[in-house]
């Protein structure tokens, strides 16, 4: 990808352009990461560089803003004219732009880290910003004055939680404050464009610190009003010594370290009932009766109003109505047991288990005892092959109805307690419930 980029920079370079890369991958480059894109910036107008690339250009999307896609190899590349913009609408976009200078197109970038340009041909870096010397303090600042970087654009105040999590950056004093300061005007960004950023600080190195910094920022409270909540509410000391619910999800999240999306939202989410379900009884016990039930109403709810995929909902939904019947495995009947481990979520399930047994009164007993049964069964013996189907139990006598399924369930719990184990001995149990089923309607 970055030889194919570089010969971008080297055609417009050769046509008498000025051209750089822009933007993150620079940063990436100076901290000596791989880029995940590569963006370029150049003197040159949108019509020049379709004109330059001709059929490999494309302004479909961004024209308008100076942008114009351009492939090379395998890979797609915004070329964007150096511009400055002009005012600002929605709380996102500019309501136009400017063609301008590569000093004056670095100064309406949003952080210094962000605002560095890089010429590949020479190994030059150019810096109006002063993002190098940031980036070796690292430290995230906006450029300018950061109460107006804000107002140009809305978004800017998560994106700095996320550089700042997923680089390990502090935040710069006035950048803070005016984060805090503007933290209310987060709501006017669609639920979309928000759902990427918390993605993105949630599934980082850090998810812990992302959840802080969105706290101490006033930005939870407009984003995540349900989490912002769990703040004051007790818990009892004997099972979480770590204190209220918010410090104990603090403390679940800071054993997670890139998740996956689905854990780190379990993670999150996994004690959300708790505001809404505490009570105490006349000697004073603190009790938070069904929140997994009510924290999987309020999940789905939250996640609903962030726009995420149905099957990503309902992944995470099961894992927070999920969590608290671990605690029952070890009355489990083998039968029941099974099924818990063949459930699509029972990874997910498993790992927020031990992770919020290690955020409270750290005994992992139950969930070393699941990865040594896990071990025991094979994938055949946790879910064999079923030994009759409703065919049979028709074929028997039985009419259709209920019935056929509620006898097949009971058959199945029979096979995955090993008390039968082939088709002869499922034929006959069949045979026995029908009969009991005829003598039952017949009295």
């Amino acid at each position: 990808m970055k030889e194919e980029a570089i010969q971008i920079v080297r055609i417009l370079q050769n046509a008498g352009f000025t051209a750089f890369f822009a933007g993150g991958c620079v940063r990436d480059i100076l901290l000596k990461k791989e880029p995940h894109d590569i963006d370029i910036a150049t003197s040159a107008t949108p019509d020049q560089v379709q004109s330059l690339f001709k059929e490999k250009a494309s302004g479909l999307i961004g024209k308008s803003f100076g942008v114009i896609r351009v492939k090379s190899g395998a890979h797609f590349f915004e070329v964007a004219t150096f511009r400055t913009d002009i005012g600002s609408q929605g709380g996102r976009w500019p309501k136009a732009v400017q063609f301008s200078t590569p000093r004056e197109d670095a100064l309406r970038r949003d952080f210094t880290i962000n605002g560095i340009f890089y010429d590949p041909l020479s190994g030059t870096i150019i810096d109006y910003v002063g993002g190098s010397e940031d980036i070796e303090k690292k430290r995230i600042r906006a450029i300018g004055d950061p109460k107006i970087r804000f107002e140009e654009d809305h978004l800017r105040l998560l994106r700095a939680i996320r550089f700042a999590v997923r680089l390990g950056f502090s935040i710069e004093e006035k950048t803070w404050e005016a984060i805090q300061s503007s933290a209310h005007k987060i709501t006017q960004i669609s639920p979309e464009r928000i759902r990427e950023e918390l993605d993105k600080i949630f599934t980082g190195p850090d998810p812990a610190r992302g959840l802080e910094l969105l706290d101490q920022s006033g930005l939870l409270r407009f984003i995540l009003p349900e989490i912002s909540n769990l703040h004051g509410v007790e818990q009892p000391k004997e099972f979480h010594p770590e204190g209220d619910v918010f410090n104990h999800v603090l403390l679940v999240l800071s054993h997670l370290h890139n998740p996956s999306l689905e854990l780190a939202l379990a993670a999150l989410f996994h004690d959300v009932g708790k505001a809404v379900t505490f009570s105490r009884d006349n000697t004073g016990q603190i009790h938070f009766y069904g929140h997994e039930t009510v924290g999987a109403q309020i999940t789905e709810k939250i996640m609903t109003r962030l726009r995420y995929s149905k099957d990503i909902i309902k992944k995470v939904v099961e894992c927070v109505r999920n969590h608290m019947s671990f605690k029952d495995v070890p009355r489990m009947k083998k039968s029941t047991l099974k099924k818990l481990i063949l459930r699509p979520t029972f990874p997910i399930e498993l790992e927020l288990h031990r992770i919020d047994c290690l955020s409270s009164h750290g005994d992992l007993s139950i969930y070393n005892f699941l990865i040594k049964i896990k071990e025991q069964y094979s994938a055949e013996s946790l879910s064999p092959p079923k030994l009759i189907t409703g065919f049979d139990l028709l074929a028997l006598g039985l009419k259709p109805g209920k019935k056929v399924g509620e006898i097949l369930e009971r058959i199945r719990e029979a096979q995955l307690e090993d008390k039968i184990s082939s088709r002869a001995e499922a034929l006959l149990m069949a045979e026995d419930l029908i009969r009991n089923e005829l003598v039952k309607k017949n009295h």
